[in-house]
C-alpha cells in the first residue's frame, strides 16, 4: 500500500475513534505525547492532518520526556519538531536512575518506568492547560494488555480508548485505537520519521508482552484478522454471561412467567417415559401438536 493510501486508511481509523469515544472536542488543547517511537510520530502526524480538515478548532502540544536514559538522543526530537513549526516542550526527569535503582537487573522495567513516566506527565498537562493527553497506543497494544490482565493479572481489563484519571483531572485518549500496527509500521517507514528506540524497556528479550506479541502473531498467520475481531469483542460485552458477581447482580435473578409465553426459536422436547399415561405432546415452532409415543 503506498503512502497516500495508508494515510487515509489511518486517517479514517482515527477519525472514526475520535468520533465514536467523543476524544476531541472543539477548543480543546491536546497534550501529544512523543516518546520518538514510530507510533507516537504517527500519532502526531495524523492529528495534525485532521485538524487541518476539522469541523472543530484545537490546539496540538508536543511533548517529549527526556528520562535521562545514557545515550539517549535528546537532539533529534527537537530538531524535528522545530521543522514542523508547532507548540513543543522537552520535559526533564530522571526516572531512568529511580527505574534501575529500584528493579533487580534482568526484571521487568515496565511497570515502574510507566507510573513515573504518567504522573509527570498528568501534572505537566495541567500546567500547560493540557485539557487531553493523548498516547499512541494502538489496536494491537490494546488487545494485548487484555491478554496480560488475563494471563498475568487475573483481570478482564485492557486500555480504553479514552479514560478519565482516578483523580479526575485529566482524560487520556488513544486515537490509533482503531489502528493496526503493521499499517503503523509501514507508513512511519515510508514517511522516514527519526525514530527513537526505547533501550529502557522495549529491547528486554523476556518481557511479558513480547510473549504475547508473538502467540497473537501465530494466530494471525492461521486465523488472519484475528485480534480484529477480538478488539471489537471489547466492544460488546455482555456481563451477564461472564462471572464478576461486583458487574452483575446474579443473586437477584428472578424468573417472570406473568406474560404470555413467546414461542422458543426450537422445538419443545417431549418426554419419552413418565409416569403420567396418557401421551405427551410435542410442539413444534409453528404451533402444531404431534402426539409421542411412549412404547
Amino acid at each position: 500500500m503506498d503512502c497516500s493510501k495508508l494515510q487515509k486508511l489511518l486517517r479514517r481509523n482515527v477519525g472514526n475513534a475520535i468520533v465514536d469515544y467523543q476524544m476531541i472536542a472543539d477548543g480543546d488543547r491536546v497534550m501529544v505525547c512523543l516518546s520518538g517511537g514510530k507510533d507516537s510520530h504517527v500519532l502526531l502526524d495524523i492529528l495534525m492532518n485532521l485538524r487541518n480538515h476539522a469541523p472543530i478548532n484545537f490546539e496540538i502540544v508536543g511533548v517529549n520526556m527526556d528520562q535521562k536514559q545514557p545515550g539517549f538522543p535528546a537532539d533529534v526530537l527537537p530538531a524535528y519538531l522545530d521543522s514542523l513549526n508547532i507548540e513543543y516542550h522537552i520535559v526533564e526527569q530522571d526516572t531512568y536512575s529511580v527505574v534501575r535503582q529500584k528493579i533487580p537487573e534482568g526484571k521487568t522495567a515496565c511497570g515502574l518506568c510507566s507510573r513515573l513516566r504518567r504522573g509527570t506527565l498528568y501534572a505537566f498537562a495541567e500546567k500547560i492547560g493540557a485539557n487531553k493527553i493523548a498516547l499512541g497506543h494502538h489496536q494491537d497494544d490494546i488487545v494485548e494488555t487484555l491478554f496480560l490482565n488475563m494471563f498475568f493479572g487475573s483481570k478482564l481489563a485492557a486500555m480504553p480508548p479514552k479514560l478519565l484519571s482516578d483523580d479526575k483531572r485529566n482524560i487520556v485518549i488513544r486515537p490509533l485505537a482503531y489502528c493496526r500496527e503493521q499499517d503503523i509500521e509501514n507508513y512511519a517507514s515510508i514517511r522516514a520519521f527519526p525514530i527513537i528506540p526505547c533501550d529502557l524497556c522495549g529491547s528486554q528479550p523476556n518481557l511479558q508482552r513480547q510473549k504475547i506479541k508473538s502467540m497473537l502473531t501465530n494466530w494471525e498467520r492461521s486465523e488472519p484478522d484475528r485480534v480484529a475481531s477480538i478488539f471489537r469483542a471489547l466492544q460488546n460485552i455482555a456481563l451477564s454471561q461472564l462471572a464478576d458477581t461486583n458487574r452483575f447482580d446474579f443473586s437477584g435473578l428472578q424468573i417472570d412467567r406473568s406474560e404470555e409465553k413467546a414461542p422458543y426459536p426450537f422445538n419443545e422436547a417431549g418426554v419419552s417415559k413418565s409416569g403420567n399415561e396418557r401421551p405427551v405432546q410435542f410442539i413444534d415452532t409453528f404451533g402444531n401438536a404431534n402426539q409421542i409415543s411412549e412404547n
